[in-house]
């Protein structure tokens, strides 16, 4: 047996916990080249400790007071409306200062850190009436495309699903749909639905189980599908409902985990990616549960945390998916997770 797997028959909260302080204390060398995404680890690692029950191993007002000094900010009226986001930046790594005549040259602000900021200061209960979200939706409107994608910065970018799902979520989370056009992005997501039911990045491509997630997890937050929409009128849908279904309970391989497209190895993430499309839908019910925690197991780390495959070292991604997958089984002692969102239900709806 691989000395790095897990023995354990069972979900071991109080390892993931430690595993998870550690990485939110001091990551390891390993993770040097995703400095960039400072911001998205954090969010890891702090939403994965609030999903474990554990949130009080975070100094809240230090964590806010960090996601806060990432954001970017315009001078005035005039560079709002320049054209450049005025988000949050990834990391120091990507926050310049400003020139000396004032001038904001090099403006790393990201949908994807930004979307990431508002979720941890949701989690950590910090108080959105102090942000500046005019700035924030205001320009993040110069980012979306004619064809209603999203760009993730202004300086340009690949523009697809996952860029459409941060800026609704971004939107959600203020609670002020000003920064996007719906309908526009609404027609690029319907775009992006396969023949075969999923839904890849852009339209035409394959369908992927994080890009199917990016989608119905929009249309879902824009209010264009309702929650367990299965119970419902299909007919009445903008997307092919039974036909997604089906691609979706497809992905659960015969190991019990679930795979991101077809022919593909299951791997952990996608029983958040796949599985929440599924709670979305109302079609959790139809998948083999049992068959899942089983698998999710086997990815299971001695040393807490979750691996892409079997047997295999834990990362922080990973990790936080696997604790995500076990909050949507009920594991007990998790905290209920807001699908749509990625983040625990009680830092969605507010404290």
């Amino acid at each position: 047996m691989d000395s790095r797997r897990s023995s354990s028959s069972f979900f071991d909260r109080e390892k993931h916990v430690v595993f998870l302080q550690m990485m939110n204390q001091l990551l390891p060398s390993d993770y040097q080249g995703q400095e960039i995404n400072r911001l998205t680890l954090a969010y890891f690692a702090i939403s994965g400790l609030h999903i474990l029950g554990a949130l009080d191993e975070v100094d809240k007002e230090e964590v806010s007071s960090w996601v806060l000094s990432l954001q970017a900010h315009p001078r005035n009226e005039a560079e709002l409306n320049n054209g450049q986001f005025f988000g949050f930046h990834g990391s120091r790594s990507s926050q310049f200062p400003r020139d000396d005549n004032g001038v904001l040259i090099h403006n790393g602000s990201h949908l994807a850190s930004t979307y990431c900021a508002l979720a941890i200061l949701k989690i950590v209960g910090y108080n959105f009436s102090c942000i500046n979200s005019k700035s924030i939706l205001t320009s993040m409107r110069n980012l979306q495309q004619p064809d209603g994608s999203f760009m993730p910065t202004h300086v340009g970018a690949e523009t697809d699903l996952r860029f459409v799902f941060c800026a609704a979520a971004i939107c959600s989370m203020l609670e002020n749909w000003s920064g996007m056009d719906k309908e526009k992005a609404k027609e690029y997501i319907l775009n992006c639905q396969s023949y075969d039911g999923g839904f890849g990045l852009i339209p035409g491509s394959e369908s992927h189980g994080g890009a199917t997630y990016c989608a119905v997890a929009s249309l879902q937050l824009m209010g264009f599908i309702e929650n367990d929409i299965l119970s419902k009128s299909s007919s009445s849908s903008i997307i092919n409902v039974p036909l997604l279904l089906d691609w979706s309970l497809q992905r659960q391989a015969a190991d019990g985990g679930f795979q991101g497209r077809a022919n593909k190895a299951s791997d952990t993430c996608y029983a958040f990616w796949v599985g929440g499309v599924l709670r979305i839908l109302g079609g959790y019910k139809f998948i083999d549960k049992k068959a899942l925690h089983r698998f999710l197991l086997t990815c299971q780390s001695q040393y807490g945390g979750f691996s892409k495959f079997p047997g295999q070292l834990p990362d922080l991604y990973h990790s936080y998916y696997g604790f995500s997958a076990f909050s949507m089984l009920e594991e007990p002692g998790l905290i209920p997770i807001c699908v749509e969102l990625g983040i625990a239900d009680i830092a969605a709806i507010g404290h």
